[in-house]
């Protein structure tokens, strides 16, 4: 037994180098495999960055592109229009840039409309959960015309703050189309109209000025205002005057109520 000794001893040395050969090797392996990984989730990351950033900024300038277009198309109406008065203008434009604040100035002959454009583009991620994103921009239209000259357009991209509470008005303007096409016929009067979308008082963000009945119409100026500013804007609501489970309700922006 004693002269197997050195035996064992070269075998168990042997088998030690080999032992570590292996780990080292096995190391070195998971070493470069994790390189390789490392590194294609870099340049995945890197790479889908740059596209997105493409798809964003394409989405920015199709707004500003389609902004250009609506200045442009309003413009046109404007000049094209044989109507002098604030309201019928106001009107217009609403019904080309549908921005939810439309302001005139009187002594300069110029309507300001604010409103935010969106664009939606799909977002490329390397793990699941990408998908549609949406971009905005609040954007300035202006108008103006001095005596004897067309309506000259202009664009302008403002800060979001701008435009946050012509987005307020915006959804509320929504919210009373949907209210008062569900009143009843006898609900539309300018005090049941006012307590309907205000029971408690506290909203401030209506002031119904007029209920008027017109053979067999309705209109209803309401003036909308962005709740914790002194943002508002009048608008004119028309409905059937009869009973409806769901009478159509239009709304159109006006310069006064």
């Amino acid at each position: 037994m004693e002269a197997n000794k050195p035996g064992s001893a070269v075998v168990m040395r042997r088998t030690s180098r080999l032992m570590t050969t292996g780990c080292l090797t096995t190391l070195l392996a998971l070493i470069m495999i994790l390189s390789v990984a490392v590194s294609w989730l870099w340049y995945a990351a890197w790479n889908n960055g740059n596209i997105n950033n493409d798809r964003r900024e394409t989405a920015l300038a199709s707004i500003m592109q389609r902004a250009r277009d609506i200045s442009d198309d309003t413009a046109h109406a404007l000049n094209m229009s044989t109507e002098t008065d604030a309201d019928t203008l106001t009107a217009l434009i609403w019904q080309h840039t549908k921005a939810p604040t439309i302001t005139y100035d009187e002594s300069r002959l110029k309507f300001t409309a604010t409103t935010a454009e969106s664009a939606i583009y799909d977002e490329q991620v390397i793990l699941p959960g990408g998908g549609p994103v949406k971009v905005s921009r609040c954007l300035v239209f202006t108008y103006t015309r001095h005596p004897g000259t067309a309506w000259t357009p202009q664009v302008a991209e403002k800060n979001d703050e701008t435009c946050h509470p012509g987005t307020d008005i915006s959804a509320l303007v929504r919210l009373t189309q949907t209210h008062l096409s569900t009143l009843h016929a006898q609900d539309l009067t300018r005090a049941a109209v006012q307590h309907s979308l205000d029971p408690t008082g506290n909203l401030q963000s209506y002031d119904v000025k007029s209920v008027v009945r017109t053979g067999d119409t309705v209109t209803i100026s309401i003036l909308v205002s962005s709740p914790g500013t002194t943002v508002g804007q009048c608008y004119r609501f028309i409905r059937p005057a009869h009973n409806n489970s769901q009478s159509p309700t239009t709304a159109t922006a006006t310069p006064s109520c």
